[in-house]
């Protein structure tokens, strides 16, 4: 089985000047949403002594033992509209572990809390691919 995350990516995206966000900026978000999705694969409870455990448990047949224990492949793909990259993010099935981004605002953005990407998976390659397959890659 072929496994993959997919990162999805606004390229429209300006900052308060109106020049487009910093490289670093745009590549903290991505992995912000790359971590994100992962970590909706996990069970997360705090233990009586407040412990914050995150856990998962997976078979040999299953696609996140196909990515940890495989190649590990990430795709980072661009959209040019907040709504372009909703309309994507809402078409992907609830099973499929995906994460929307929402920066603060606080050094981009002029305060103002901003949609910037999302991520998704680690999924079956084919699967995804109906839902990001045709975007331009980043």
């Amino acid at each position: 089985m072929k496994a993959k995350q997919v990162i999805v990516m606004r390229t429209d995206l300006r900052n308060s000047k109106g020049q487009k966000i910093r490289t670093g900026k745009l590549i903290a978000q991505g992995c912000h949403a790359s971590l994100g999705a992962l970590l909706k694969c996990f069970r997360k409870y705090t233990t009586s002594d407040e412990t914050t455990v995150y856990n998962t448990e997976f078979g040999k047949d299953c696609v996140m033992e196909a990515w940890l224990n495989g190649v590990f492949t990430k795709v980072c793909v661009s959209v040019d509209s907040e709504e372009e990259l909703l309309a994507i993010y809402e078409s992907i099935p609830d099973q499929i572990p995906k994460a929307l981004i929402t920066d603060a605002g606080l050094t981009e953005f002029n305060g103002v809390p901003t949609i910037t990407c999302f991520g998704v998976g680690p999924w079956v390659s084919e699967e995804l691919d109906e839902y990001t397959g045709k975007l331009k890659l980043l």
